[in-house]
């Protein structure tokens, strides 16, 4: 019987891939650091995508601490052009938290994926996608972080999420502070709230942003491990086709 090769990763990469998703053509940049911890993948919020200045700023930071990182577009293009006008379809959670369940799934069947811890990283409506496909994925993701996100839209799916999350939130986003703290009632898995001082909700004020970076890495840097993805096992949600 032939023993399997194991997997090394000493090689650095960078590449954009395309994939498809729930019937969606979706296109991701992923970076990839030598022996890296684990993946995180992003997902965008209202009207922003996987070429977001602030998101990239915190993924870079996540390189630097030994992540890889995945950002992703939930939405094609024509998809994007058509939510530039009517402002509704970032709000459909169920369809992209789909999108991102499938993509974790084509991740994770990736040579260079195998084995390693996953993670989701959201940003306004796109936390409120990171958490229903956690909710679905159950243990197969092994963290979450939000930052200045809408919990709150996941809806039902808060209390099936077992992955550990983190909450960030402006101290000066006084309304979404007060629908995170609504929506961790309704949370059952280890869940923080961070509140950082002196932001708004795009976190544009000098520093701040770069404390989500750091708040970020260490969550996920610490939720990761080296025995990596316990496998990626559909919850009873998924096996009927929903979420």
């Amino acid at each position: 019987m032939k023993l399997e090769e194991p997997i090394t990763r000493h090689e650095w990469f960078a590449k954009t891939v395309h994939i498809v998703a729930n019937g969606a053509d979706l296109t991701a940049d992923w970076i990839m650091p030598p022996n890296p911890l684990g993946i995180v993948l992003f997902a965008h919020g209202s009207g922003s995508s996987r070429h977001s200045s602030r998101n990239k700023a915190v993924a870079r930071q996540l390189v630097e601490r030994g992540i890889g990182t995945f950002l992703l577009d939930l939405l094609t293009l024509g998809e994007e052009q058509i939510d530039a006008v009517t402002r509704h379809l970032r709000f459909n959670i169920p369809v992209l938290g789909k999108r991102l369940v499938e993509a974790t799934r084509w991740i994770s069947d990736q040579y260079e994926a195998r084995g390693l811890s996953l993670g989701y990283f959201g940003a306004s409506t796109g936390s409120a996608a990171a958490l229903v496909a956690a909710a679905g994925m159950k243990h197969s993701i092994s963290a979450v972080v939000s930052r200045g996100g809408r919990p709150d839209l996941a809806g039902r799916a808060l209390s099936l999420v077992t992955a550990p999350t983190l909450l960030l939130v402006g101290g000066n986003d006084t309304e979404v502070e007060q629908l995170n703290r609504q929506a961790m009632t309704q949370m059952r898995c280890e869940k923080k709230l961070v509140i950082i001082p002196g932001a708004t909700h795009l976190f544009e004020e000098p520093g701040t942003l770069d404390q989500v970076a750091v708040d970020a890495s260490d969550w996920f840097a610490d939720h990761f491990n080296h025995h990596g993805n316990p496998g990626l096992k559909p919850s009873g949600a998924l096996k009927k086709g929903g979420l």
